[in-house]
């Protein structure tokens, strides 16, 4: 089982910044491409954006192409979620996974996070 474990939201307003963090363990952290997805009061969960196990690769939704970054630290086994120039429609519980292996991109996720609530007012 590998335990993920989101940081880092909070309430922001419109055009400022969040970096949100996800710490893993119980696994080895390079063999895992790992995403993140939302999820918005009466909308499905989306996925955000996604990073390859050694970084190299980097998917966005286009809803946040240009304001956001995803980043891995695998000496740090962390991941983490730059985002820039919040927007109202960026509201919601910002969660974690993590897929075994190098597939890209990857369709199935199999560990979750409970995820970071992520709240932009404007």
């Amino acid at each position: 089982q590998m335990q993920l474990v989101e940081s880092g939201g909070g309430l922001v307003q419109a055009g400022e910044s969040l970096r949100l963090s996800c710490a893993a363990s119980g696994r080895t952290f390079t063999n895992y491409v790992m995403a993140w997805f939302r999820q918005a009061p009466g909308k499905e969960r989306e996925s955000v954006a996604a990073i390859s196990t050694r970084g190299v690769r980097t998917l966005y939704a286009e809803s946040v192409k240009g304001r956001f970054t995803v980043s891995r630290d695998n000496a740090k086994d962390t991941v983490y979620l730059q985002m820039n120039d919040l927007k109202s429609e960026d509201t919601g519980v910002y969660i974690c996974a993590a897929a075994y292996g190098n597939s890209w991109p990857v369709s199935e996720y199999r560990f979750w996070g409970q995820g970071t609530q992520v709240t932009v007012s404007s």
